[in-house]
């Protein structure tokens, strides 16, 4: 399998060029500011830009594209709405389509946030989403457009995503907040009244490669089983770090302005993905775990 991840120098990118180089695939990535650290094929890339894009299929010859490039800063689609739904909901359908002319496989990441979180139980793939701001509706119409270049694609929802850069090694995301926060000994405030499925990026670049191998395509949720709040995922990552439990503390939403509206619910049914692979997906703990040494005082 000979792999081209576009967005390569993102956290979820990034993770997943390291993860095939572990599992001796052939990758080529692009990115769009920063190139990451790997000595393979990079090229500077606008997703945007489907001329440039279908030139990088004809010189790499891939058998499978996985879009990982995404504007995610959600107030910032917000206020650049027209920015949002080029670059999320316009650019994959013409990436898919050039890939399906061309018989390669293709990959779509989306997000939880296309869903309203007007519920308490967890969504699986058949709910009818409903985003309530501008980072879902660019991020709903990105998914239709690339099922209607293919309904063979293979489209991922991911929820709350944090972990470990493929390239240097860096935490990102929230653990790294909540950890860097605590060992200056400062209050962390975090929500009580918001619920999700946090997922690790090195769990879902591992799931999206089993699922590839799988043949699988559709759309599969891929999050920890375990759905909690920010206070108690903090709560979590406080245990592991061995000290500053007390510092974390009680919040709700309303104590935050923030451009965008976030759905209160968002905690993402996972169990497509165990019956296509045959295995749980981690729980929050498990998770946390893997990557303990980083949170580590």
């Amino acid at each position: 399998m000979t792999l081209l991840v576009l967005g390569a120098g993102g956290l979820l990118g990034s993770s997943l060029v390291r993860h095939c180089l572990e599992r001796s695939i052939d990758v080529a990535g692009t990115y769009h500011s920063t190139a990451p650290a790997f000595d393979i094929q990079l090229e500077n890339h606008d997703i945007r830009n489907t001329a440039a894009f279908q030139s990088l299929l004809d010189e790499h010859r891939p058998d499978t594209v996985v879009n990982c490039a995404a504007l995610t800063d959600v107030d910032e689609c917000e206020s650049r709405r027209e920015r949002a739904f080029e670059v999320n909901g316009d650019a994959p359908g013409e990436l898919a389509t050039a890939c399906v002319k061309r018989d390669v496989q293709f990959v779509h990441i989306s997000t939880d946030y296309v869903f309203d979180g007007n519920t308490t139980e967890p969504y699986d793939e058949t709910v009818t989403p409903s985003p309530i701001q501008v980072y879902g509706e660019s991020k709903l119409e990105g998914e239709k457009a690339v099922r209607s270049a293919s309904r063979d694609t293979l489209v991922t929802r991911l929820s709350f995503v944090y972990g470990v850069r493929g390239d240097t090694n860096e935490l990102i995301g929230f653990p790294a907040w909540v950890r860097n926060t605590l060992q200056a000994e400062e209050k962390v405030p975090l929500f009580v009244d918001q619920h999700l499925t946090p997922t690790r990026a090195g769990q879902a670049v591992t799931t999206v490669l089993d699922l590839l191998e799988q043949g699988a395509t559709g759309t599969y949720h891929i999050a920890c089983r375990s759905c909690v709040t920010p206070y108690e995922f903090g709560k979590e990552i406080a245990g592991l770090q061995g000290k500053g439990e007390e510092l974390v503390a009680k919040s709700t939403r309303s104590a935050v302005t923030r451009d965008a509206d976030r759905p209160a619910y968002t905690c993402l049914d996972v169990g497509a993905v165990e019956t296509e692979l045959g295995r749980p997906q981690p729980t929050l703990t498990e998770d946390l775990q893997n990557i303990g040494e980083k949170l580590a005082v």
